[in-house]
């Protein structure tokens, strides 16, 4: 799958599907070529034109006008050495200088793909799966080695890509900034696709037209954040859901990051991601290395749809770990908007004796066990059984829940610690804060340095001594606030700019160290919603509550645009009370459940307010989700029709044989125009015929992606939904 041409000096990386070409030009620079839909040979098309570049500069220590760094597409681009674009790596030596200037030195092809240590990464099974190429460049004057890894898998159309900086000289270095990746492209009309947001509205994508100067999507939060998730996509001007070339960029990173995308003076596209530069500043000490976060590059030739099937099934396939991989996933009911706070024995059981005559299959405790909390201004970082309201401890309410046939899943934020609890008084230096400075509170709440091992030990302590007493099946991890006063009480000076990227590394070492001894609990990104939705936590946790919106009507943008990347499986959506507690907005339970159901499926509303109608309808609902979950959750997702175009919204799951496939139809709001709305189906099997349960009837594959389904024009009234189940015969 990759070549190196002796004679032309070129890398190409193929499979059946891409090819990714790039060379070493004159003064061993490398010359990005081209990414695209495979090809079989190259032949020296894209080399660099030779002609005068006016005032781009020369190579240092040469005369020749007609070759410039300046306008050179490249794989890794220093600083300050006569490209005058956005740097890739920014260096600060002893001596205050941050030139950059990384020149060829070496390859090595293998088979197969290295781990990142200390990060999440995307894997193989076998050195067959896939080829890394390793190309090292040096800095003569820094003495220093840039090691850039790229990784083809043999039947997708990815590369994955990352640097390592390893300090070969005997000076102290600084790391001011160091992407994972650069992408330098030809001149093209793109456009730019990101997937912004903001608590309880996340992921909702935006296109824009991208144009000369520097487009930067990012975040600053130190975490992935609900205001800008780690991915962009550029996207030709006709690109849509079915059809066009896409190619998506995902940083596997759940802290600070950049996309930097700069249109130069000729047109050229640069695009850069990594770690955010911001307040960076990584000691590197001589002999010491510095390993960047992976970047997954993903094509399509057949639009979006196209491009979030290659991400779907390279995160569920090769991101997500462990047993829960492609297990079914449980089916949920949580006492949060039941009690809040206000539970006891009593309370709990009640729940639990609830649930299981409906079909719910698992209960989950959330905020409010541990230390004495009775709301949200104490106890985290205590992570003992609050007593007074367990008065049976938490292994009573463990096996009550298993004693009733249902598994049984607890909260925790374990990154957090209140001001008022056992753990701040014992350690107020295990909070981030700088001495002499007020320490900003959010959610009431402070943030533990997780950057110091002692103190992710701790926190990893005590939650074994919960985990090794009280059968637990699941555990919801959240993440309330975003970091302020990022600063380290036992770090010096010299170090505090690396705080941040050690917070991430402490959280990694901890949920790693907690997935490895706890195998058999199935684990549960949160993040006051969907904060941290990202590949990074996907690696841990194999799903994540992608909002604390539980609005129907907003969670069908939510969950349209949190598809754009990432796979359904790892995407939970429960069933919520009416009017919507966010939004004050009332919809149908049908409508609620219909929406909840195109995702990890459960509940988040107290059982006991149910009407006998309403009880029903759960039970009907649980029955219909449990035949089909299978598919929901593992099948082809594709989308049909946005929520953010129309209307109307539809989309549909089908099993990778064909032979079976659900689509799900939406209407917003109710218009007097009597509309006549006709939806066609997608990836079906053209040559056979399917039967709808709903209707009855039987249509062919064909007839189904042309012809389409009218919905009844007489069907009156806003929020509504339909599912159809197709079933190949």
């Amino acid at each position: 799958m990759i070549t190196f041409d002796e004679q032309q000096r070129v890398f190409h990386l193929k499979n059946k599907k891409i090819s990714y070409l790039f060379s070493i030009e004159e003064g061993e620079i490398l010359s990005h070529l081209y990414f695209g839909p495979a090809i079989r040979n190259y032949h020296g098309e894209r080399c660099y034109p030779r002609v005068d570049r006016g005032f781009s500069g020369n190579l240092p220590g040469s005369m020749d006008r007609t070759y410039s760094k300046d306008d050179l597409l490249q794989e890794y681009s220093g600083n300050n050495t006569g490209d005058y674009r956005v740097p890739a790596i920014i260096i600060r030596a002893e001596n205050g200088s941050r030139l950059t200037d990384f020149r060829y030195q070496s390859y090595k092809i293998f088979a197969g793909k290295p781990k990142l240590p200390g990060l999440p990464a995307s894997y193989v099974k076998s050195d067959e799966e896939a080829e890394t190429l390793e190309v090292t460049l040096v800095d003569k004057t820094l003495n220093v080695q840039l090691v850039l890894t790229y990784t083809i898998y043999n039947e997708r159309p990815v590369i994955t890509r990352n640097a390592r900086l390893i300090n070969t000289s005997n000076q102290q270095l600084h790391i001011e900034k160091i992407a994972s990746m650069q992408l330098d492209l030809t001149k093209h009309d793109y456009d730019v696709i990101s997937v912004p947001g903001q608590y309880a509205l996340e992921r909702q994508p935006e296109r824009q037209e991208l144009r000369r100067g520097i487009t930067e999507f990012s975040s600053r939060r130190n975490s992935s954040s609900h205001h800008m998730n780690p991915f962009v996509a550029l996207v030709d001007k006709d690109t849509d859901e079915f059809q066009g070339n896409a190619l998506g960029v995902l940083l596997v990173y759940s802290g600070n990051h950049q996309f930097t995308l700069e249109k130069d003076q000729i047109d050229q596209i640069r695009l850069l991601t990594g770690i955010n530069d911001y307040n960076f500043d990584w000691v590197l000490k001589p002999g010491e290395d510095f390993q960047t976060p992976e970047a997954i590059m993903g094509f399509s030739q057949q639009g979006l749809n196209g491009m979030s099937q290659v991400f779907h099934s390279l995160l569920r396939d090769r991101v997500a770990r462990g047993k829960y991989q492609y297990a079914d996933r449980p089916i949920v009911i949580n006492n949060w908007e039941a009690t809040f706070f206000d539970f006891d024995d009593d309370k709990l059981d009640q729940i639990i004796n609830e649930a299981k005559p409906l079909g719910i299959e698992m209960f989950v405790l959330d905020d409010g066990w541990f230390g004495h909390r009775n709301d949200d201004n104490s106890s985290l970082g205590d992570w003992f059984v609050n007593k007074k309201k367990l008065t049976g401890g938490l292994k009573r309410v463990a096996d009550r829940t298993h004693e009733n046939g249902l598994k049984f899943g607890l909260w925790f934020e374990p990154e957090m610690i209140s001001v008022d609890s056992e753990l701040y008084r014992a350690h107020p230096d295990y909070a981030l804060h700088e001495p002499n400075r007020g320490m900003t509170l959010s959610r009431n709440q402070l943030v533990l340095d997780f950057s110091r091992k002692e103190v992710v030990d701790n926190i990893f302590n005590q939650m074994c001594q919960i985990l090794d007493k009280v059968p637990l099946d699941y555990i919801k991890w959240d993440f309330n606030r975003n970091l302020t006063e990022v600063f380290s009480s036992t770090a010096d000076a010299e170090h505090q700019g690396e705080i941040s990227h050690r917070y991430i590394l402490g959280l990694y070492d901890l949920m790693e160290r907690l997935v490895t001894r706890y195998p058999n609990i199935l684990f549960e990104g949160c993040s006051g919603g969907g904060g941290r939705f990202d590949a990074g936590i996907l690696y841990y946790m194999p799903q994540s509550w992608p909002s604390d919106d539980t609005d129907a009507v907003e969670r069908l943008k939510i969950q349209y645009g949190t598809s754009l990347v990432y796979p359904i499986s790892s995407m939970t959506a429960h069933v919520s009370v009416s009017p919507n507690q966010q939004t004050g907005r009332s919809t149908s339970f049908k409508m609620r459940g219909d929406v909840a159901m195109s995702g990890v499926f459960g509940y988040e509303l107290d059982l006991a307010d149910l009407t006998d109608e309403d009880r029903q309808m759960v039970k009907e609902q649980i029955n219909f989700y449990k035949a089909h979950r299978h598919l929901i959750q593992y099948g082809d997702f594709i989308r049909l029709e946005s929520p953010f175009d129309s209307n109307t919204v539809a989309w549909e799951f089908v099993s990778p044989d064909k032979s079976e496939a659900l689509l799900f139809m939406f209407k917003q709001l109710h218009t007097n125009r009597f509309e006549i709305n006709n939806t066609k189906m997608a990836g079906l099997d053209s040559t056979i015929d399917y039967h709808d349960d709903l209707t009855d009837k039987t249509y062919g594959g064909d007839e189904l992606m042309n012809v389409g389904l009218f919905r009844d024009p007489t069907h009156t009234g806003d929020f509504l939904s339909e599912v159809h189940y197709f079933k190949g015969e």
